[in-house]
């Protein structure tokens, strides 16, 4: 799935993604996009949707993390699964 795609399926909605972390660890995330509650100011020092990023507000953690949309293995929009295959 593109940023696009899932921006497009999920609009301001919570979701669930599962994910494989830089270390190798799936992680499971209850996110929201578009959470400007929080921010404190300022701006990213890279352009994260070039590296293949996407920002998500973490709804447990209560923060915000970035997800590689490369190592996305399954998400979660209105009680759909969306399974990513290669």
């Amino acid at each position: 799935m593109t940023i696009n795609e899932i921006k497009a399926l999920a609009g301001s909605q919570i979701f669930s993604v599962k994910f494989i972390k830089k270390d190798g660890t799936l992680r499971e995330m209850v996110c929201r996009l578009g959470v400007k509650k929080h921010l404190k100011g300022g701006e990213l020092a890279y352009d994260a949707k070039s590296m293949g990023y996407l920002p998500v507000f973490d709804m447990q953690k209560e923060d915000y993390r970035m997800i590689n949309t490369n190592t996305i293995v399954e998400i979660k929009i209105n009680g759909i699964i969306y399974k990513v295959t290669e």
